[in-house]
């Protein structure tokens, strides 16, 4: 996305095409003079402290001396004073804290907080060092925590009045296939320790969703300690089983009653106001012996979970005549790679085990959410087999690599089932053939994430692809079982006071546009009233959660920590939040 400032005019029109008002700050501290305070720091002009922080400021814009020294009374902070303060606040706190929440999200990516089939999510040893490492820093911050029967990780910033804003985020992560973790230049990287490469934060869960719950603690710790009041109490939630269903928000839903409104950070800027509806369609095909004397694909995978785009899928060959079998697949290679490199770049490679041949293509990683920024090594994997001209036996393996090329293909929107439509504002409906494993069971699982957008119902979407598969499994005599978890999309429509000053906050912050925006990720959002997602994704920029080599950039956590602070300070102080 082009990077430009938002004018006040700007920033009033898109919110009144949201049906929105936008407040009035028209005096208030804008990036460019932002920037020039964050330079002044990291030149070293500036004391470590917030009161010398502010002489900076003051004497640097003299029109701030009427907010700073109302702050320095100890006075009620309104209007643009408030704003002021707030934003203030926020880049002192980027700049004087950014290494302790560096060093805060390292502790966090360490515990590998990915769901253990084995065990219930709140017995896993992991997410119970992850709430005591959460309780550890919230009390040494002289912030109030509550453990959820390790379901929920409560930390609260408490308030004079009785109202509550709620900002969810959660600690789970999707599991990680160690061998995508190399860098481009060989540098391998391990999921669980977090490595710093430049400006990027590399580890499984820096940007979904641990960086966002480092950067929060730290503007609570931040606005603690400036003493600057706030009237509404900010209650964090952290969430235990997001990743993999969200059973311990309803856990938490029957415990404790929620905010009347909430943020959830963990989606995308600038401020998402409707959701696309996250399915798993997962078909099965039972195990089918094969005698040896045809050569057969004797194992297959890909992604770790049906949410993510694996970067690499492999296939195992046995039986038959290997030689002339790997002969086949080198022969055919270039011609395949030029045919499919056009929707995006991809490798294969073939080599020769004992007693197999082993394919691996690799693509290009991506949520599962977003397909159009991957390039998915899977559906090409099974084009490859059957395009190759080995003859395979007819056995699980085999039908499956059929579905996939007679239903998905390469592409992602639901042409090939012909089920695809899309919304004028959230987009497309997309189905991405993503995960393929046997089972204790022996069956052979295909998974395929959904994301479904308004225009029709879960109910409705669900009969005409079960319906297609259905069809499909007859005229290819395969014995078949479905599942499909489809939920629904989510549009809302807040107004307000709280939703402006988000915008605000963010624009003025990024220089940004800034206008309600939808999302294909789904979030916990859909669990609480009045809620929507604040960040952490940067627009123009691909998100990197699920993917592998995830990442979180460190000038974006710099945003985050600037704007969660700001948040919490006016937020935390408005009078009316409609």
């Amino acid at each position: 996305m082009q990077q430009f400032r938002v004018s006040l005019s700007v920033l009033t029109m898109g919110l009144m095409a949201a049906g929105l008002t936008a407040p009035a700050f028209a005096e208030t501290l804008k990036k460019p003079a932002l920037d020039e305070l964050a330079t002044a720091w990291q030149g070293g002009k500036t004391a470590s402290s917030f009161n010398a922080f502010l002489s900076q400021a003051e004497k640097a814009n003299p029109a701030l001396k009427p907010a700073v020294a109302a702050y320095r009374k100890k006075a009620t902070l309104t209007g643009d004073d408030l704003t002021n303060i707030g934003r203030l606040l926020g880049l002192y706190n980027r700049l004087h804290n950014q290494k302790a929440v560096i060093a805060s999200l390292g502790a966090m990516v360490a515990l590998p907080t990915a769901r253990n089939v084995q065990i219930p999510p709140h017995e896993n040893p992991a997410i119970i060092d992850f709430g005591k490492l959460v309780e550890k820093t919230a009390k040494s911050f002289g912030l109030a925590y509550r453990n959820v029967d390790n379901r929920i990780f409560e930390v609260s910033l408490k308030g004079k009045g009785t109202e509550e804003f709620g900002i969810l985020t959660h600690s789970d992560v999707v599991p990680a296939v160690l061998s995508e973790w190399v860098l481009d230049d060989g540098t391998k990287l391990d999921p669980f320790t977090m490595q710093r490469v430049g400006d990027r934060l590399y580890g499984r869960g820096t940007i979904d969703d641990k960086g966002s719950i480092a950067a929060v603690l730290y503007a609570m710790k931040t606005v603690k300690e400036s003493g600057i009041p706030i009237q509404r109490t900010m209650r964090l939630m952290i969430e235990t089983t997001e990743e993999t269903g969200g059973d311990a928000m309803e856990y938490y839903r029957g415990k404790t009653k929620l905010p009347e409104y909430n943020i959830v950070l963990d989606s995308g800027y600038p401020a998402v106001v409707a959701e696309k509806g996250a399915g798993s369609l997962s078909v099965f095909f039972p195990a089918e012996k094969t005698d040896g004397t045809v050569t057969a694909i004797t194992d297959m995978g890909a992604a770790a979970a049906v949410n993510a785009i694996s970067q690499t899928a492999t296939a195992t060959l046995k039986g038959g005549d290997l030689a002339a079998v790997q002969a086949k697949l080198e022969a055919a290679k270039a011609a395949f790679l030029q045919k499919y490199e056009p929707q995006g770049k991809f490798a294969i490679a073939i080599t020769r085990g004992a007693d197999s041949v082993d394919i691996k293509v690799t693509g290009t990683s991506a949520h599962g959410s977003e397909p159009q920024n991957g390039v998915n090594p899977l559906p090409r994997l099974g084009l490859f087999l059957q395009e190759s001209g080995v003859a395979l036996a007819d056995n699980q393996f085999l039908k499956a690599i059929k579905y996939i090329d007679d239903l998905y293909g390469t592409g992602y929107l639901g042409e090939k089932m012909g089920v695809g439509y899309k919304d004028d504002f959230m987009g497309p409906l997309t189905f991405s053939p993503n995960l393929i494993r046997t089972g204790a069971d022996g069956r052979l699982v295909m998974a395929v994430n959904t994301r479904m957008p308004r225009g029709r119902t879960p109910e409705e979407l669900k009969a005409q692809v079960e319906a297609r598969i259905n069809e499909w499994a007859t005229a290819n005599k395969a014995k078949v079982e479905i599942k499909y978890d489809q939920g629904n999309w989510m549009a809302r429509d807040p107004s307000g006071r709280w939703l402006a000053t988000l915008l605000d906050i963010y624009g003025d912050t990024t220089g940004l546009e800034a206008k309600p925006v939808s999302a294909a990720g789904a979030t916990t959002a859909k669990q609480m009233p009045n809620a929507i997602s604040f960040g952490p994704g940067m627009p123009g920029k691909k998100y990197t959660g699920h993917n592998a080599k995830e990442y979180k950039e460190v000038p974006d956590l710099d945003a985050d920590l600037q704007m969660f602070t700001e948040m919490l300070v006016r937020i935390g102080n408005l009078q009316q939040m409609q």
